[in-house]
């Protein structure tokens, strides 16, 4: 579908659609073994893990953005080794809006993935586990496979969310264009530019196309989810 979109407004699509995908893929992993952690392990400060990885949906984004500043800033524990030692410097960079985006798009896979191995019938572990699979063969053979539908779901929803992330990003990030300007925050610079409400009205139009696009499809995902748990 053709926005009329001029060309730097093309590379702010693009480069949400980057950051996007690459908070997904920096988010995914670490988040499906925290939602391993929260279902099947039992632990003090259970409870405390799980308030602190539903904060970013609780708090403003800006709260997360200004954190993000203070551990991964040049100066920061984190960020001033990062820069010394590797030559690694997060803030204000594409990086380091993939960062904010995934830390605040997190909480979703961590959901999603939680939901669906909650309803993983645990018989069929036993069953496995009474026929000599060990916890690796028993994961990968039955447990991943029936986790997966939340797994993709929940990386739909965090990739579509990803996409409308704004106050962690600016905060963290800036507004660079280029480098950091993704598509809310070149909506956001268009309203502040005199003359601007035609560019903000284009770019809030392939926003809203993709957004709904994305949450079209984890719904698909999800229903697929709950068809195959039923048959299961």
């Amino acid at each position: 579908m053709h926005f009329g979109l001029s060309g730097d407004e093309w590379q702010a699509v693009r480069l949400s659609l980057d950051v996007a995908a690459r908070s997904v893929f920096v988010s995914l992993i670490p988040a499906v073994a925290v939602a391993w952690i929260l279902v099947r392990c039992r632990f003090p400060g259970r409870t405390l893990l799980d308030a602190l990885v539903l904060l970013p949906m609780v708090v403003p984004p800006v709260v997360v953005g200004w954190g993000l500043l203070m551990l991964f800033g040049v100066r920061g524990p984190i960020g001033a080794p990062l820069n010394d030692w590797f030559g690694v410097r997060l803030v204000f960079t594409t990086e380091g809006a993939a960062l904010a985006t995934a830390v605040m798009s997190f909480p979703l896979i961590v959901r999603s993935v939680r939901l669906s191995l909650e309803n993983v019938d645990l018989g069929l572990e036993a069953a496995a586990r009474t026929l000599g699979a060990g916890p690796i063969d028993r994961f990968f053979t039955i447990t991943l496979p029936l986790m997966s539908p939340g797994i993709l779901a929940g990386a739909v929803t965090a990739f579509a969310a990803g996409l409308g992330e704004f106050g962690a990003v600016i905060t963290f990030a800036s507004n660079i264009p280029g480098e950091t300007q993704t598509l809310p925050l070149a909506i956001y610079s268009a309203t502040q530019s005199p003359g601007g409400e035609a560019t903000a009205g284009r770019l809030a139009l392939v926003s809203f196309t993709l957004a709904i696009s994305g949450l079209l499809l984890a719904e698909l995902i999800a229903r697929r989810m709950h068809l195959l748990l039923g048959r299961g």
